[in-house]
């Protein structure tokens, strides 16, 4: 059976829909960096996650073919994340999305190395005849962070956003947002076939004591 980063880590990926404390170990991704409105057809962002998966799927089925990776074991590829933030903007500004700077990412499997995530790109490029020269290998350590499940909109955010917001002042925290530290989505439901307010995102923020 293909491991499942979800069912195997729920802690990060299936938090319940209300704030909680976890301190996420570091991982390498795939990762794709850019700016403007994610929902402009055919823009950045979306030539971005066209990118992601091209590399993600050369990756996961490189076991049929001849570049053999060490360690490999079939597996699901994980869902899409991102990394969010705006200049000179305390938080997020949902009214002007084509200021967002975003860092689209895939998670990689630990035996995943950067030759073979450099073979991926090469035979991704090739083979799907797109430029994927932006992605990256990717290794992002977030450490303590405050999650929460927001079943809804992405325009209602800013909700799911306060409650943790609240949480963090009753407990003892507070937002350590920077320029490495970043407001956080990953996203379990597929946009383009599930109803807006049945969509399934995890908010997660940096914090510190």
């Amino acid at each position: 059976m293909a491991f499942d980063f979800k069912k195997e880590y729920k802690e990060f990926y299936l938090p319940r829909n209300k704030p909680g404390i976890v301190t996420v170990p570091p991982a390498n991704y795939i990762a794709v960096r850019g700016k403007g409105d994610p929902n402009e057809e055919g823009g950045a962002y979306q030539q971005a996650i066209g990118v992601l998966y091209s590399v993600a799927y050369t990756l996961k089925m490189s076991y049929k073919g001849k570049h053999k990776i060490e360690g490999f074991y079939q597996y699901v590829v994980p869902p899409l994340e991102g990394f969010w933030w705006q200049d000179d903007v305390d938080g997020v500004d949902y009214t002007d999305k084509s200021s967002f700077n975003w860092i689209s990412v895939i998670r990689l499997p630990d035996f995943i190395t950067k030759a073979d995530f450099d073979w991926a790109v090469y035979e991704a490029e090739k083979k799907k005849k797109i430029d994927c020269s932006k992605a990256e290998f990717l290794r992002i350590d977030e450490g303590l962070c405050v999650q929460i499940m927001h079943i809804g909109s992405f325009d209602d955010e800013p909700a799911a956003v306060s409650l943790m917001d609240k949480f963090l002042f009753e407990n003892g925290y507070v937002n350590d947002m920077s320029g490495n530290r970043l407001h956080h989505e990953i996203y379990l439901s597929d946009a383009r076939k599930v109803d807006g307010n049945k969509l399934k995102t995890v908010i997660r923020h940096p914090i510190k004591k």
